[in-house]
């Protein structure tokens, strides 16, 4: 085996840290390209649709936005939290707090505001091309690739590293032949 193979290119370590490198330089290029931030407009929209359904705390809606939007979407706690104060503070929603947690729930005036504004939620819609559409299965699944390409790093053999290789190339031209076609 080579060094640079040995090595994974990188210069120094264990070729798995070079994985996770070249996996962390594709999540953040997948990020710029298709928009890992939305606007404080679609937390809104996704916390009111979400708390038409049922009461949530904000943990749960967390949640269920990544669910819904095929794991393309998770707010973080700094983006949801305030949203949340912001709706309670116009009187859209009410926290019941219980074991210590708070739990949402829509009021008269924010179910009017919710039902109002029944335009989709920011999950739905692929039909529309919004970004959470049919590339949203491509950061998971490059995810998973590189999950398994790091696991074949540190436990493979070299003839298997070799066979991924040579199925990881073919991917990658078959990816690009999508891309080529009409």
């Amino acid at each position: 085996m080579n060094t640079t193979h040995q090595q994974g290119g990188f210069g120094q370590g264990n070729p798995v840290d070079g994985v996770w490198q070249i996996f962390d330089q594709f999540r953040a290029g997948f990020e710029k390209r298709a928009g890992s931030r939305v606007s404080r407009g679609d937390v809104r929209a996704a916390v009111l649709a979400l708390l038409v359904e049922r009461p949530m705390h904000g943990y749960q809606i967390i949640r269920e936005i990544e669910k819904r939007s095929g794991g393309a979407w998770k707010p973080s706690a700094g983006s949801v939290y305030p949203t949340l104060q912001l709706l309670a503070d116009e009187g859209l929603i009410a926290a019941e707090e219980a074991n210590g947690r708070k739990t949402y729930s829509l009021t008269e005036e924010g179910r009017e505001v919710a039902d109002e504004s029944k335009e989709s939620a920011p999950w739905d819609g692929a039909e529309r091309g919004n970004r959470f559409g049919a590339a949203a299965a491509l950061p998971k699944a490059g995810s998973e690739l590189a999950h398994a390409v790091a696991q074949l790093a540190r436990t493979g053999t070299p003839e298997q590293v070799d066979r991924a290789v040579g199925v990881l190339d073919d991917a990658r031209r078959r990816v690009y032949a999508i891309l080529a076609e009409d």
